[in-house]
């Protein structure tokens, strides 16, 4: 797909860290106007005037259709689809102000990833109690760093929506030669994919900081792989999602290269950073972090098994060291990798 000759349909990009930024730049690349708000206003405009993101995406210039607008109601007025790009804390007070302002028309999307701490939602359950039955909503989910995305690298991720339709035209928004998007329509299978992948990551982090080896690495993934299908299969997922790009996919980036940073939180910790210290020197949100609370609170209450889940929260909040954890894990009994019944 190339870009337009003229602007195509507006679309506003809520939330100007680097993912968001990115995105942003991804769909100006295919000829979409595009208003990238925050609510850093000060920040916003020096954007605009610089016609780049500084601090967390220098290298990616703004292409011409990208305009910076600090008013999120000018944001979303004649917007044809709105996402949103904000840590999970954050999700409901912005999807509240989108639901305030957009149009009926609008389409709303996002690509925030983890379930709510307070409530042990996802984010298309907080979206269904904010908007109703909206017909249009949308994930934005897989296996991208927005360095590489900004740096216009080939790059694919999954886009999943219960409406088919609207999946398949934000994927068209966002497709190029070096941009591809895949649609799904099991939005729980996608979303709990980037919920749990997170925590994966911090725990990839600490045992690479430890000096555990490569084996253990992918113990962690391969072992990770199946609890995050357990969770998801019990909330109602589709099991070969968790094999896809959303799952394998994200999972296997997000734990075995630096530029996550999530598996960055781990490396810091296992060198003897307190969480504090390691989430100052990263200086941007950890979603591993809280998720790592959020995600084995979901699995309690759904009596879903996740050993490493529940490792890693007893490293990260409960002061357990990481051996101890992974001596716990080795020495639990022995039983079939695939049960009977073909849960994993």
């Amino acid at each position: 797909m190339t870009a337009a000759a003229t602007p195509r349909a507006p679309i506003a990009v809520l939330g100007a860290g680097s993912w968001g930024t990115a995105l942003a730049i991804q769909f100006a690349r295919t000829g979409h106007g595009v208003r990238l708000w925050s609510r850093d206003a000060a920040s916003l405009l020096r954007m605009g005037r610089e016609r780049r993101n500084e601090r967390y995406l220098p290298q990616a210039a703004f292409p011409g259709l990208l305009a910076v607008e600090p008013d999120l109601a000018r944001c979303l007025q004649g917007a044809r689809d709105a996402v949103i790009v904000v840590p999970s804390h954050a999700f409901r007070e912005v999807l509240r102000d989108v639901a305030r302002l957009a149009g009926s028309g609008t389409g709303i999307a996002w690509a925030t990833k983890g379930f709510e701490l307070a409530t042990g939602l996802l984010p298309h359950q907080v979206a269904r109690e904010l908007l109703g039955a909206h017909p249009d909503i949308a994930v934005l989910s897989g296996p991208t760093f927005a360095k590489e995305v900004g740096a216009g690298l080939p790059t694919a991720m999954t886009i999943a929506s219960p409406d088919e339709a609207f999946a398949h035209r934000l994927a068209e928004d966002l497709s190029s030669e070096k941009f591809r998007a895949y649609t799904s329509t099991d939005i729980v299978g996608v979303e709990t994919g980037g919920a749990v992948k997170n925590v994966l990551a911090v725990g990839a982090g600490l045992a690479d900081g430890l000096g555990f080896g490569a084996n253990t690495r992918i113990a962690l993934i391969t072992r990770g792989l199946a609890e995050m299908m357990r969770l998801g299969v019990a909330l109602g997922a589709r099991s070969e999602t968790f094999m896809g790009l959303a799952g394998l996919g994200d999972l296997v980036l997000t734990c075995t290269d630096d530029q996550s940073r999530n598996r960055r939180f781990g490396l810091l910790l296992a060198g003897g950073a307190t969480p504090d210290a390691a989430l100052r020197q990263i200086g941007q949100v950890v979603e591993g972090y809280p998720a790592a609370r959020a995600v084995l609170a979901v699995a309690q209450r759904e009596g879903v098994s996740m050993p490493i889940v529940e490792g890693i929260h007893k490293t990260l909040y409960e002061g357990v060291p990481a051996a101890e954890v992974v001596r716990d894990l080795m020495t639990r009994p022995v039983r079939a990798e695939v049960d009977r019944s073909g849960a994993p």
